[in-house]
């Protein structure tokens, strides 16, 4: 079957030319021994021929020393070559989608598994969808790829929402390692190079018993493109409306048992303005003529090192390193409350890595992985400002003097990891994960937190077991037991199972989701001067949130055509989010410096309860050259905050919820010469209204874009691809007045053209690694 990767090899009979493919003999009756296909086929590097589709089968049974009778001339055996072939040409008709049902992913389970046979519900987005989507950044390409998420980019972050629960419920892994890059509670995305990216996987629900805390509200696993041997030069130059440049290269090298990648990237916006409205109490005078952006130019550059050293095919061993810098540039204009800045944000990452994985004989893996992250964060001064901070005798000011070209210290976040992992295959078609995990996590924050610094230790130990008891049923079972320093032991299970019929599965899934206060949520005080002063303020008394996750989804897949429909509810217990409480909790000395300037105060809370539910819709058809799709999102969320002042509980959504979310597009792929490929789609993204506690709800929208890509001159070892777009196209903006709630803040219609050119000579150096017989048997399963 087309796609189908099942092993062949030569014939060693002189009587029999064709190759051989090895049968799951449990599937099979005993008189058959080889299944010979001839076709397409060509010997690897290693003189063994490759896992290739197979379009024309012989069925033999040995009937002697180096004989066979044939089969094929029986009626029975004619009819199912018949029926063989016709569906080989008939997936053959579709090679977009065969190839992502045969995705091998590893995010759900942390094992491998063929996209068609995980048994937790996962989207990918591959790479042949993000070269032709085209996208600038990770939020642009996950907005308008799946309906599942919402963005609301600022200088804090870009405030991601997946299936109704924000960032902090979202585990973001690079390589299935955690990202690190906190600011204000959001995830700094621009850390991830779009041209970098090979795939991404998303799982939706509590991953908690496989991740730990952050996989409450699901876990993107971005996997990023490797350099496996000769040498590598790439460099991708993308140039669009407002200055927005973006610069990758890439360098790989290969030397007999090492190989080297090294990564660079460049990404810079002079940002725009959508309105130069403020939003001003109906008391004040209006401000029309404010020089607030609605996005801040910024600029922010990353230089990455992968080193792997493979003394065998049994052991790899790798060191990796990064650094990372970002500068946000506001404007300065003459309103004091709203547009008077006086400083610059800035950013500086660094992050080191080592860890090796051992193969067994027999096909069990063991990785160890140790990781050190630091992400610090900066004001940076323009102006002559006072500010908090400390005298020359370490004595703390409210009002204290920073001077233009002087930076301050907002917060210095460093997290080091180990993570101790084996995967082994057991009797009875089963496979078994278990890891052990440590993790520590220091923050200095000298103005934000009393005393100036916090700490946090957690550890781990998981298992997992993956059972296959029938050819159309599967079982995954998982628990981890946490404990953390401030609030103890904890276990967390899960239960997810999947059945196939026919072109039909089912999927249903049962976990639990666990996750500590962060130390910013327990320490943290700040104040936010926008159109008004609100102060934020952490709470030491925060007790841990818990979830319950049930999802139950069908897909069907015929042909060129796939869907797939699932509904899930999410419930949350101490569910943690800002909550507006009397202004008389502020410290002492911001009650005395701001007085009735100080118009809010929020802290973190633990709600009573909280609940999202929905259903995600995904409809792909592939036709020859064309391929269509349709995503849709319906969300539901209801939560209850204790109001103190009137001793009762009030029912409210939770930030950010849309009620409907959805995304389509058409795209068409042709070759018109061996020198020209064209690439094009139509893509549109929409939501209805967003909804807020405060400051005003975001508008409803659609988005649509137009992306080529032109392949040009393709040789053997260089590769020229044009990429040109338009976003926007019917130039929607949203001129909602600054400091209100935007649904989103495109600044209209926007053209983009960018030119990658790729060079690669050399051959694959990397040792083939012996499967798990689970991983084996499912290679060789029919659809």
């Amino acid at each position: 079957m087309q796609g189908n990767p099942v092993k062949v090899w030569s014939s060693t009979c002189c009587c029999d030319p064709f190759f051989h493919v090895s049968p799951n003999k449990r599937h099979w009756p005993k008189d058959m021994s080889s299944i010979s296909a001839y076709g397409p086929g060509r010997r690897t590097d290693q003189g063994k021929p490759e896992d290739l589709p197979v379009t024309h089968f012989f069925i033999n049974r040995r009937t002697g020393l180096c004989g066979y009778e044939p089969l094929f001339m029986k009626p029975g055996f004619r009819l199912w070559l018949a029926l063989m072939c016709l569906t080989s040409q008939v997936m053959a008709q579709n090679p977009q989608l065969t190839d992502t049902l045969q995705e091998v992913v590893v995010t759900a389970t942390g094992t491998q598994h063929l996209l068609k046979n995980v048994p937790v519900q996962t989207e990918v987005i591959t790479s042949k969808m993000l070269q032709r989507y085209g996208g600038s950044s990770i939020e642009e390409i996950l907005g308008g790829l799946s309906a599942s998420f919402a963005f609301n980019e600022g200088d804090m972050g870009s405030q991601m929402q997946l299936n109704g629960l924000g960032n902090n419920y979202i585990l973001v892994l690079i390589d299935g390692k955690r990202i690190h890059g906190d600011v204000g509670g959001e995830n700094d995305l621009s850390l991830i190079d779009p041209r970098n990216i090979e795939r991404i996987e998303i799982v939706k629900g509590a991953s908690s018993a496989l991740y730990g805390s952050d996989a409450m509200a699901g876990v993107i696993n971005i996997i990023t493109k490797k350099h496996e041997g000769g040498i590598l030069l790439e460099n991708s130059t993308r140039y669009g409306s407002h200055n927005d440049l973006r610069q990758h290269n890439s360098i790989g090298l290969a030397s007999g048992k090492w190989r080297s990648l090294t990564n660079f990237q460049l990404q810079h916006s002079d940002g725009w303005q959508n309105t130069a409205t403020e939003y001003t109490p109906s008391s004040a005078a209006p401000v029309t003529d404010s020089r607030s952006k609605t996005v801040n130019k910024h600029t922010s550059w990353q230089v990455s090192e992968m080193l792997t050293f493979t003394p065998n095919k049994n052991w790899e061993f790798y060191a990796a390193g990064s650094i990372y810098g970002k500068g946000i540039y506001r404007p300065k204009g003459k309103y004091a409350k709203y547009d008077v800045k006086t400083f610059d944000l800035k950013y500086r990452n660094a992050s080191a890595s080592a860890g090796g994985k051992w193969t067994t004989g027999r096909g069990d893996i063991i990785t160890l992985d140790i990781d050190w992250n630091k992400h610090a964060y900066y004001h940076a001064f323009t102006n002559t400002t006072l500010a908090e901070g400390f005298d020359e005798n370490g004595n703390f000011i409210l009002d204290y003097p920073y001077f233009k070209g002087q930076k301050q210290l907002q917060s210095n976040q460093q997290r080091t990891m180990a993570h101790l992992k084996g995967v082994f295959a057991l009797p009875y078609s089963q496979r078994l994960s278990a890891g052990l995990e440590a993790q520590y996590d220091h923050l200095k924050a000298p103005t934000s937190i009393a005393g100036g610094t916090a700490d946090d230790n957690t550890e781990a130990l998981y298992v997992q077991d993956e059972w296959a008891p029938l050819r159309w049923l599967q079982l995954t079972g998982g628990l981890r037991l946490n404990r953390n320093e401030g609030f103890g032991w904890k276990l967390t299970p899960k239960l997810s199972t999947m059945v196939s019929a026919g072109d039909f599965r089912v999927r249903g899934s049962w976990s639990q989701g666990f996750k500590t206060p962060t130390l910013k949520e327990m320490n943290y005080r700040y104040i936010r001067e926008m159109n008004s002063i609100i102060m934020y303020l952490g709470n030491r008394n925060l007790d841990p949130q818990t979830s319950n996750f049930w999802s139950l989804g069908g897909e069907y897949t015929n042909g060129g055509l796939n869907i797939t429909l699932t509904g899930y509810l999410n419930r949350l217990d101490n569910m943690i989010t800002l909550v507006t409480v009397p202004k008389t909790e502020a410290p002492e000395a911001y009650l005395m410096q701001y007085g009735e300037m100080l118009n809010k105060v929020r802290r973190y809370e633990n709600m009573e309860d909280a609940r999202t539910c929905g259903l995600d819709l995904s409809v792909r058809y592939v036709r020859g050259e064309w391929t269509a799709g349709l995503g849709y999102s319906y969300l539901d969320t209801k939560a209850h905050v204790y109001d103190a002042d009137h001793e009762r509980l009030n029912r409210v959504v939770i930030d950010g919820m849309a009620y409907h979310k959805g995304n389509l597009f058409v795209t068409w792929d042709h070759r018109f010469c061996p020198s020209y490929q064209l690439g094009a789609g139509i893509y549109a993204r929409m939501s209805s209204k967003r909804y807020y506690q405060v400051d005003g709800n975001g508008k409803g929208y659609q988005i649509w874009r137009l992306a080529t890509t032109h392949t040009l001159g393709q040789s053997k070892k260089t590769t020229y691809r044009v990429e040109a777009g338009v976003d926007n196209i019917f130039n929607y903006v949203d001129r909602t007045p600054h400091g209100l709630h935007l649904g989103t803040t495109t600044p209209g219609t926007t053209f983009y053209v960018g030119l990658t050119v790729r060079f690669q000579q050399g051959k694959n150096i990397r040792f083939k690694q012996n499967k798990s017989n689970i991983k084996n048997r499912q290679d060789n399963e029919e659809d």
